[in-house]
């Protein structure tokens, strides 16, 4: 398999201010990447990259990230430097309790600060989880997409992870918000052998959306629309 997960990418009406913000708070330096902006990851961080929409198109957000705070900045120290840098607090119905924070980057994409000591991201990075909306189905088909190991399934909730470790992609499981219109974010995947992939991936339950600049974009078994496109 040559498959590649080289990215998430969010719908920014600005990229290069949005990828200046995350480039800034995960020390990352964008560069450009076929009319988006690139964050690259390595081998155990997921690559973010910001891409103007689809004139005209309307949809739903499907993820958000979490960041840790085991690392060299406590919980504090990454919400105030996220806020020095242009995001804001926003209460998405967390309550006290449950310890995360709640930020919106400048295009109000909103991720979670996770406390330290949590058990689930031990050891994940700074950019420890990709949360998606999805079902059970489709954490196991992008299991199986990605070649990664099945680290977490309990009540329809299932999570991957590459076998080095690192950011973990998760889904929430039931109940899952149904579709409405184009997702805003979207994973893009890098191969080789787009021919090859596009072949394999349609067995797995992906179906084929378009094709346009050596990009195909299908779409998981959930409906959410993803890129495979050539290295």
């Amino acid at each position: 398999m040559t498959l590649e997960f080289t990215a998430v990418t969010f719908d920014a009406s600005n990229a290069q201010a949005v990828a200046g913000f995350w480039g800034d708070l995960l020390d990352r330096t964008p560069v450009p990447d076929r009319g988006a902006v690139l964050l690259p990851g390595d081998e155990t961080q997921v690559g973010l990259r910001f891409s103007a929409p689809t004139t005209g198109a309307t949809g739903q957000d499907v993820l958000h990230l979490h960041l840790t705070s085991d690392g060299d900045r406590s919980q504090g120290e990454v919400v105030e430097r996220a806020l020095e840098l242009g995001g804001s607090r926003v209460d998405v119905g967390q309550l006290p309790q449950e310890g995360h924070i709640v930020v919106a980057d400048p295009e109000g994409n909103a991720f979670c600060v996770i406390p330290p000591g949590n058990n689930f991201l031990a050891g994940c990075g700074f950019l420890g989880e990709v949360s998606c909306d999805g079902s059970r189905a489709v954490g196991l088909f992008w299991r199986d997409t990605l070649g990664w190991e099945l680290v977490w399934e309990e009540n329809g909730e299932t999570a991957v992870q590459a076998p080095q470790g690192g950011t973990k992609l998760s889904w929430g499981g039931p109940p899952i918000e149904q579709k409405t219109g184009r997702s805003l974010q979207r994973f893009v995947l890098s191969t080789d052998d787009p021919p090859g992939e596009v072949e394999r991936l349609t067995g797995l339950g992906a179906v084929v959306l378009g094709e346009s600049d050596d990009v195909i974009e299908l779409a998981d078994p959930d409906g959410h629309e993803f890129a495979v496109r050539r290295r």
